[in-house]
């Protein structure tokens, strides 16, 4: 006898294989059984989310990029050469912004409002983010990501989470009041 033979099962039992199969197939039926129990979960998925993505370069190194966007003073300029103080009639108050995760910031006059979730310093920072328009609780993410270009900066900008509906002028609105006036500030 040789000892190949005495490799082979001893029992008469199912293969690992088919163990495996027989309860994948079990709670594959299981599942099927409940499919009335759960088919309104489905309704609760929305696939349709809007979201923004945008990539500005700067011509400043990270360190001063991320202090001109976590420096309430220096985001007063940024605020200051938007000009959309005087063209939203926003109240004239001065910008904070919290230089601790969890710290709340406020700019715009009060308009933009939330948290850090994240602030990696000359990385990134990662934001609760919310407009004075939107429905009292609602919070959308606004993340920075601060990556080396050259001898400038780009910030792999993007937003989610914000009310359907509001993509095209949150866009804009970045680029005409963050984007734009920061080049200003840092050129």
């Amino acid at each position: 006898m040789s000892g190949r033979n005495n490799l082979a099962p001893t029992t008469n039992g199912p293969t690992r294989r088919q163990a495996i199969v027989g309860v994948a197939i079990a709670f594959g039926g299981l599942a099927l059984g409940s499919t009335k129990v759960w088919a309104g979960a489905e309704q609760e998925i929305f696939r349709t989310a809007e979201s923004i993505h945008q990539e500005p370069v700067f011509k400043a190194n990270r360190k001063r990029v991320y202090e001109a966007l976590t420096d309430a003073k220096q985001f007063d300029k940024v605020i200051q050469l938007s000009g959309v103080m005087q063209s939203m009639h926003l109240p004239d108050k001065p910008a904070e912004i919290s230089r601790e995760v969890g710290g709340a910031f406020m700019l715009f006059g009060g308009y933009i409002t939330g948290r850090h979730v994240e602030l990696v310093p000359n990385e990134r920072i990662v934001q609760a983010w919310r407009t004075g328009g939107w429905a009292p609780g609602v919070y959308s993410i606004a993340k920075f990501e601060l990556v080396e270009q050259g001898s400038g900066t780009k910030i792999v900008f993007d937003h989610t989470g914000f009310p359907k509906g509001e993509a095209e002028v949150l866009a804009s609105g970045w680029k005409a009041h963050y984007w734009e006036p920061l080049a200003k500030l840092l050129a």
